[in-house]
């Protein structure tokens, strides 16, 4: 099977999620607490049906590069980094990540997706611009963005509910050639 979206890395791959990536396991990181703790999807339950038709709909989009984050030794699938919606017009787009295997935390392999997946928005998909977001609290993520080379571009004051308490969410992006 060839990969709509494929780049390799040191010590890990990114590649089109396929249906058969869409198991109890990865539905069992969307509805983990502690990993679902800053992504939108916490607000719903996740189903296996439900992960299953997502999957297939983002195979079928124009819009999106949805990428399974596997690593180089053994092919584990541990995580996801979607581009998109892609606007272009403009040629910028936003990216969302999850790493959903918790013993992979803090390992700097979200580092090296973001960092992937840019070099694939600015030389494959020809973008310009990539933006993210990150909760305040949720430093990891945000530090991955810095590391991969971004910058922080600002604060949003209170924006996010998380635990009952609003907190800033972090602004950053990555411009092509700066």
């Amino acid at each position: 099977m060839s990969d709509k979206h494929r780049i390799d890395g040191s010590r890990l791959h990114l590649r089109s999620v396929r249906p058969s990536d869409a198991t109890e396991r990865y539905v069992s990181w969307l509805n983990d607490p502690e990993i679902n703790r800053f992504l939108e999807v916490r607000f719903s339950p996740q189903t296996l049906e439900g992960v299953r038709a997502y999957v297939t709909e983002m195979a079928g989009s124009d819009d999106y590069a949805f990428m399974a984050i596997v690593l180089n030794d053994g092919g584990r699938h541990i995580g996801n980094i979607k581009i998109g919606p892609v606007n272009r017009a403009h040629r910028f787009a936003d990216i969302g990540i999850v790493i959903g295997e918790k013993d992979c935390w803090g390992k700097g392999y979200a580092t090296e997706a973001i960092a992937l997946a840019t070099r694939y928005a600015f030389e494959t998909l020809d973008l310009h611009r990539l933006e993210a977001g990150a909760y305040a609290p949720n430093m990891g993520s945000a530090k991955a963005f810095l590391k991969a080379g971004w910058k922080e571009e600002g604060l949003e004051a209170a924006k996010w509910l998380v635990d009952g308490v609003f907190v800033d969410g972090i602004r950053v992006a990555c411009v092509r050639g700066r």
